[in-house]
């Protein structure tokens, strides 16, 4: 694939930004022009050498790009198709990222871009938002999902596939419809449910707090992505309404039946219920490649006494492996080892963990 395309983004967020970071790094010669309403997004970019161009508007100079990333809030794609439109070359190739793809294929054929429009959703993503937090290896092993518009030729669909791969990410084609339902299912449906449990111990605690002090382990793991955007995840209910609600009477209704099996206290069906559960979780592709991302992490028996935090820091420092996050874990509900340390790899964790073997401690690799 050629190396010196021009590639315009319309926003520079997480997403937006790690694309650009991942082209840079496997393009080096490509030149990024990108738009974006938040101004230090657009001067850190350019600092940091990610993006060529800054834009204040939807300028001319994106009529020049092979491809164009549509990276704003779905609630912007309107107002900025029209812009697009008047100022996009027939030769561009039109994207979006959003979690959602009827709606974006409805206005694309409304602006009448379907010709040449491929929907794009990389199932990778962050509880953290904005260009700060972006970084090219997001995109490495996530299933890139591609939507293209009736019509596309096969030769711009696998042209499309290959620039997606040379990112590192895994592309897979769908219709729309059946990324929306899928996504629902898999991402849109958890973390409703994660925020409807946080909810739920927010609103069930004590005026002391008891519940919240003690909430660990499961409890943290299951409801981690409670924490993402809630801008962005009130568009995506909007957006994507139906499945969502299709899905939400499903699950009602079989948290209906374990109800009625609790109360009856049913040990079989109690027993069937958790053992099918475990068996299916148990047979997931261990890999990052889902929507919601999983988390490099091991667990290490240590005191819990000042100075041993450290002396893990200090001896993974010096083997240039790099963390994301550490912490002790006063609460041990569901928890094997005291030290919990979180990388940005995989690769990570097999390295970190002969390191510390050697050096006599115990890890539990998650």
């Amino acid at each position: 694939m050629k190396n010196d395309f021009i590639c315009g983004f319309v926003g520079l967020g997480l997403i937006g930004g790690s694309i650009a970071r991942a082209l840079r790094q496997f393009y080096p010669h490509c030149r990024l022009v990108a738009y974006d309403i938040n101004p230090n997004a657009l001067s850190a970019a350019v600092k940091d050498g990610v993006i060529d161009t800054a834009l204040t508007e939807i300028s001319d100079e994106f009529s020049r790009c092979d491809y164009i990333f549509l990276c704003a809030p779905v609630s912007e794609n309107d107002k900025n198709l029209k812009r697009i439109k008047e100022i996009i070359s027939p030769a561009c190739l039109l994207t979006d990222v959003g979690s959602v793809k009827t709606d974006i294929h409805f206005n694309i054929k409304e602006a009448g871009l379907e010709g040449q429009f491929i929907g794009g959703h990389p199932m990778a993503g962050s509880e953290r938002t904005g260009y700060q937090n972006s970084k090219a290896l997001l995109l490495e092993n996530a299933y890139y999902i591609l939507t293209p518009c009736d019509g596309i030729p096969k030769c711009t669909i696998d042209s499309f596939k290959e620039l997606i791969s040379s990112l590192g990410a895994i592309p897979l084609v769908l219709t729309c419809a059946q990324h929306d339902y899928i996504t629902a299912a898999v991402s849109h449906l958890p973390h409703v449910i994660a925020a409807s449990l946080v909810n739920l111990i927010k609103d069930s605690d004590s005026s002391d707090g008891i519940m919240k002090m003690v909430a660990a382990g499961g409890f943290k793991d299951i409801t981690r992505i409670a924490s993402s955007s809630p801008v962005m995840w009130q568009q995506i209910c909007l957006t994507n309404r139906e499945n969502i609600l299709t899905l939400l009477d499903s699950y009602i209704t079989s948290l209906k039946q374990v109800r009625k099996q609790v109360d009856a206290s049913n040990e079989a069906d109690l027993y069937q219920f958790f053992d099918e559960a475990r068996s299916y979780r148990d047979s997931f592709i261990n890999t990052s490649s889902g929507p919601i991302k999983k988390s490099y992490s091991i667990n290490i028996e240590i005191a819990d006494e000042p100075g041993a935090l450290a002396a893990i820091a200090t001896i993974l420092a010096l083997n240039q492996i790099s963390i994301k996050n550490i912490g002790i874990s006063h609460n041990r509900e569901q928890e094997d080892g005291v030290l919990r340390v979180e990388f940005y790899e995989e690769a990570s964790i097999e390295k970190a963990s002969h390191i510390l073997k050697a050096k006599g401690y115990i890890i539990y690799q998650r």
